[in-house]
C-alpha cells in the first residue's frame, strides 16, 4: 500500500525536511549568525477554510497573519525586524475585503513594531496569507534547554480560544481570545533577560508543545489544580458536551508562552505567570488531576495532513 501524507502527519514531514537538511534549526524558528547576533527568522502559512473561523472578520484574518509569525519570534526572545507577506486570493473577492485584510496587517506590524518590508501576491481558490517574520537576538531561548528541577510556567490563560471556537455568542473573553489573539513578543524577551531556561509558543495544543520539547530521560509534571480553572469554563465546557481538559490541554491557538525557568529566577520576573508543573526525570509528560490521581498526558494536538 502506498503511504499518504495522511497516514504519517505533519509532524513526521517535518521530521523527514530536518533530517535531510544540516541547516535547520528544529525550533520554533530559522537562527542564523549575523554579524554579533544572530538572525532570527520563521514563517507560517494560513489558509481561509482550515485556519480562520467563519465569524472572523477580514481585518482580523490579517492581524492573525502577522501575530502567528511574531509569536514564533517571541518564543525566542527576539526583537522584531520585519514582515513579509505573501497574499493569494479568489479574483471575486470585493476590493474593500482585500483592503480590510491589509488594513489588519498594517495595524499588528504597528502593534508589535515590525514594518512591513515585502511580499507577494497571487490568485487563488480561497484566501492563503503567508507570512515571514525576522528578528535579532543575541541568546535565543531555545525548545529543550531545560533541566531538570526547573519549573515549568505559561504567561496566561490556556483554553480559551479552545472553547471561544465553540462559542457562537461574540461577547466574551472566550471568543476574543480565538478571533483575535495576541502574539507575547514584550514577555518573550523578558523571559530571555531573566534567566528562563527554555521557552515555545502554544498554537498547537500544550500536550503538543510539552511533547515537542521533551528530551530523552526528561518528563513533566503539569497540575491541574495550578492550571486554574474555572468553574465558569467547566460548565460552559459541559454545556456543549466537551471534554474541559480536552480543550485546555489539546486544542490550541492560545499564543501564549510555555516557558522553563529556576524557581530562583522565576521569583525575579516582572511579568504574569503561572506556575503549572515541573520538569522531572519520569521520561513521561503526566498530569496530576484536582482528585490526586496521576495520568499521562496523550500527545495530541492539532495536526495539518492527518485524516479526520
Amino acid at each position: 500500500m502506498t503511504l499518504k501524507v495522511s497516514d504519517i502527519g505533519e509532524k513526521e514531514l517535518v521530521k523527514y525536511i530536518i533530517a535531510n537538511s544540516k541547516k535547520i534549526t528544529p525550533d520554533d524558528t530559522a537562527v542564523t549568525p549575523f554579524l554579533d547576533l544572530n538572525l532570527i527568522s520563521t514563517c507560517d502559512m494560513l489558509i481561509q477554510s482550515r485556519h480562520f473561523p467563519k465569524n472572523m472578520s477580514y481585518f482580523d484574518m490579517g492581524f492573525k497573519a502577522v501575530t502567528v509569525n511574531v509569536s514564533d519570534l517571541a518564543a525566542m526572545g527576539a526583537e522584531p525586524l520585519g514582515f513579509l507577506l505573501s497574499i493569494a486570493i479568489p479574483k471575486d473577492l470585493e476590493v474593500d475585503s482585500f483592503k480590510q485584510i491589509i488594513d489588519g496587517v498594517f495595524k499588528a506590524c504597528d502593534y508589535y513594531s515590525i514594518p512591513l518590508i515585502g511580499g507577494d501576491t497571487n490568485e487563488a481558490s480561497e484566501i492563503i496569507i503567508s507570512g515571514t517574520a525576522l528578528g535579532t537576538c543575541d541568546k535565543p531561548l531555545m525548545k529543550n534547554t531545560y533541566k531538570q528541577g526547573d519549573l515549568v510556567a505559561i504567561t496566561g490563560d490556556i483554553g480559551l480560544a479552545a472553547l471561544g471556537f465553540e462559542l457562537e455568542t461574540l461577547d466574551n473573553i472566550y471568543v476574543e481570545k480565538a478571533l483575535k489573539p495576541k502574539a507575547r513578543i514584550k514577555e518573550g524577551q523578558i523571559l530571555k533577560d531573566y534567566g528562563a531556561t527554555s521557552a515555545t509558543d502554544i498554537t498547537d495544543g500544550i500536550a503538543s508543545e510539552l511533547y515537542e520539547i521533551k528530551k530523552d530521560n526528561f518528563g513533566f509534571m503539569i497540575y491541574e489544580e495550578l492550571l486554574d480553572i474555572s468553574d465558569e469554563y467547566k460548565n460552559m465546557a459541559n454545556g456543549l458536551d466537551l471534554d474541559y481538559l480536552d480543550l485546555i490541554l489539546h486544542v490550541g491557538e492560545d499564543f501564549e508562552l510555555l516557558f522553563t525557568i529556576s524557581k530562583d529566577d522565576l521569583e525575579k520576573l516582572p511579568i504574569d505567570y503561572k506556575v503549572i508543573g515541573e520538569v522531572t526525570d519520569s521520561d513521561v509528560v503526566e498530569i496530576t488531576l484536582e482528585n490526586g490521581f496521576v495520568d499521562k498526558i496523550k500527545n495530541k494536538g492539532y495536526e495539518h495532513y492527518v485524516s479526520e
